[in-house]
């Protein structure tokens, strides 16, 4: 059963929102600090290793109320229901949505059709992870490279960089994405056949630019190594398990999975044997540890207290009510540097949207942009932006009690940056202030009235702090589970299909018709003057 329809307008939370959009969405932090000192103990909240704070943010407990409102009135406790008791939720592919059922342990139950899952889970997820393992032990076995794309590269891809410090004892793993031929050459360019294995993943094995990637790796290696090395140097990743035997990979090298669980949303089985060969059998199921006791959470926590919900409201009110346009997520751990990168495309290609649940356009404004950069680079990159733009950016500030290498000086001043960044878009600094210490540094007053607008901030921009106690495979899973269920509220709020990506499919169209003219004499098909033009030209 699809969700229920919601009309975020016509709900009794939206005007009493509107309305508290003009007074309290008004008030600046400081004031808001002043006027009720705790108010970190009442927006706050903490679960394991990982607390957040997002007393920094442009609300009061009026307008958090109507929030968890708005949530009541669109059913969301009904809605998460149906989510984890495997609903065809993903209604224009008349799919379940059941990627918890990837971090399930054995006493969890969880049905599609009234066919209980889990013993095909687990089976896979033993058979992937004894792979995995086997692999990690062969001396023979140096690199190991995921080509994919989308999903089946940029959570893999994400989770093995931050989990660096767990993966020392295997191979290096690579990833190749782009069909740019570019990104194979300069991987393969430093590797040996005889020493590496490859890891095709894809869902249909027909992706275009999975296969183009694939095929190459594939020439790569026959000509080193002969036909008969396929078997032993590669596996798969696919439910269309002909393909890829048809490819030359083994039966027993091939894991699958059900279309029950979206690209983007994948990491959790089959599709992260990559992270497996990595950090190993262990660390994998304690990344799955960790997302399943925030699954948990967000099924039994009270709305006050119930992490994922307050950070989806949170951005709701941002979009909808006080119009701003851009989410922006700051990790202040370089092994968090694809973080950004990954809620891209798990944010935006869910809630990209703008055609609601029964098939009408939306009124109200739906997924904002994520985007993103590690801390610090990104103060010397947009900070700027953030700070004095004309725009509004509310961040988040992801941020690690414990030091991430042996440089603890380091780490000490990753963390006083992150801690005193939020201060800062939070505080801003007053015309007034910025005179005094103009004048007190010795310069003229005429120096201070030409430069002193210069430096003055706002502030009043707000964020929501992350503090994990450290990055390990436990805390990343919650991590992510919080932003996947985040994009679940809002899109449920938002009444969009937050589990297709139709948006994505005309351009892959169009591409295919594309590239049979730049190889062929004749147009196949007409297009505007502009096309026609660039395609002329790359064929000439």
């Amino acid at each position: 059963m699809a969700l229920k329809a919601f009309h975020l307008r016509a709900s009794k939370a939206h005007a009493a929102l509107s309305a508290l959009a003009q007074t309290d969405g008004e008030e600046h932090l400081l004031d808001l600090f002043q006027r009720d000192p705790n108010r970190v103990d009442k927006f706050s909240a903490e679960l394991g290793p990982i607390f957040v704070d997002w007393s920094k943010n442009r609300i009061t407990s009026d307008v958090l109320k109507q929030l968890i409102e708005l949530a009541e009135e669109a059913d969301w406790r009904g809605a998460v229901d149906q989510f984890f008791e495997g609903d065809a939720i993903n209604q224009t592919e008349s799919r379940a949505v059941l990627h918890m059922a990837l971090r399930a342990n054995k006493n969890d139950a969880f049905q599609v059709d009234g066919v209980d899952v889990l013993p095909s889970v687990l089976q896979t997820r033993k058979e992937m992870l004894a792979f995995a393992d086997a692999v990690r032990s062969n001396p023979a076995i140096k690199d190991v490279i995921n080509i994919g794309i989308g999903g089946s590269d940029l959570g893999p891809l994400m989770v093995t960089k931050a989990l660096r410090n767990e993966g020392k004892a295997g191979p290096k793993v690579h990833f190749v994405s782009n069909v740019d031929g570019a990104h194979l050459a300069s991987t393969l360019d430093n590797l040996k056949p005889a020493s590496t294995l490859v890891i095709v993943v894809s869902k249909t094995f027909t992706t275009q630019e999975t296969m183009a990637n694939a095929q190459a790796a594939k020439e790569w290696l026959i000509d080193s190594l002969g036909e008969n090395a396929i078997g032993e140097h590669f596996a798969a990743v696919s439910t269309n398990v002909e393909a890829a035997l048809n490819f030359g990979v083994p039966k027993s090298s091939i894991f699958g999975f059900d279309d029950w669980v979206g690209g983007r949303y994948s990491l959790w089985g089959p599709v992260g044997l990559s992270i497996a060969c990595a950090v190993g059998s262990k660390s994998f199921e304690a990344l799955l540890d960790g997302a399943r006791e925030m699954d948990v959470h967000f099924r039994t926590a009270s709305p006050e207290q119930n992490i994922p919900l307050i950070s989806a409201l949170i951005g709701i009110w941002y979009r909808e009510y006080l119009r701003l346009p851009t989410h922006v997520i700051l990790p202040y751990a370089q092994d968090l540097d694809r973080f950004p990168a990954y809620l891209q495309q798990a944010d935006m290609e869910s809630n990209g949207k703008s055609i609601g649940r029964d098939g009408k356009r939306v009124e109200h404004t739906t997924g904002p942009v994520v985007w993103g950069e590690a801390g610090t680079n990104g103060q010397h990159a947009f900070y700027q932006l953030l700070h004095q733009g004309t725009d509004v950016h509310p961040v988040d500030v992801i941020a690690v009690k414990q030091p991430m290498s042996n440089y603890t000086a380091h780490h000490q001043k990753l963390l006083a940056n992150a801690v005193a960044q939020a201060e800062a878009l939070m505080r801003g600094r007053t015309v007034d202030e910025v005179r005094q210490s103009m004048l007190e540094s010795g310069l003229s007053l005429q120096q201070v009235d030409e430069i002193a607008p210069h430096r003055v901030f706002d502030g009043n921009r707000p964020s929501t702090f992350f503090l994990l106690d450290q990055l390990d495979a436990k805390s990343l899973g919650m991590l992510i589970a919080i932003y996947e269920h985040r994009i679940f509220i809002q899109g449920l709020i938002w009444n969009v299909c937050s589990f297709d990506q139709w948006g994505v499919e005309l351009g892959k169209v169009l591409a295919n018709q594309v590239l049979k003219e730049l190889t062929s004499e004749s147009s196949q098909v007409p297009h505007d003057e502009s096309t026609q033009g660039l395609i002329d030209r790359l064929k000439n």
